[in-house]
């Protein structure tokens, strides 16, 4: 996958397209995403006893990891992800835009 828990990303299609948040989760055996604020779900929930009262959660639902694109800081928008290795033998993530490293 081009992405992992902790980038921040732009949603590309679907009904929350243009807007970006930061990846809770990464689902890599179902190609899917877990995005904060993005696909949020309304769960009816049954008390269980004392502690956890009942009522309706939102939470946020997986989406595909194919919906969604790396967002630049330097170029401020969604970009492609290049790979490169340095010369000390780390692969790193870079832009396509502009080449910095991700």
């Amino acid at each position: 996958m081009h992405v992992k828990k902790g980038d921040t990303v732009v949603v590309i299609s679907g009904k929350d397209k243009g807007k970006k948040g930061k990846i809770l989760a990464a689902l890599p055996k179902d190609n899917r995403v877990l995005v904060e604020g993005i696909n949020i779900l309304t769960k009816h929930q049954k008390p269980k006893g004392q502690m956890q009262p009942g009522g309706i959660i939102h939470q946020e639902g997986p989406i595909q990891v194919s919906n969604v694109m790396l967002y630049c800081n330097k170029d401020k928008t969604g970009v492609r992800v290049g790979y490169k290795v340095l010369d000390n033998g780390d692969k790193v993530r870079v832009c396509k835009k502009c080449g910095e490293v991700l």
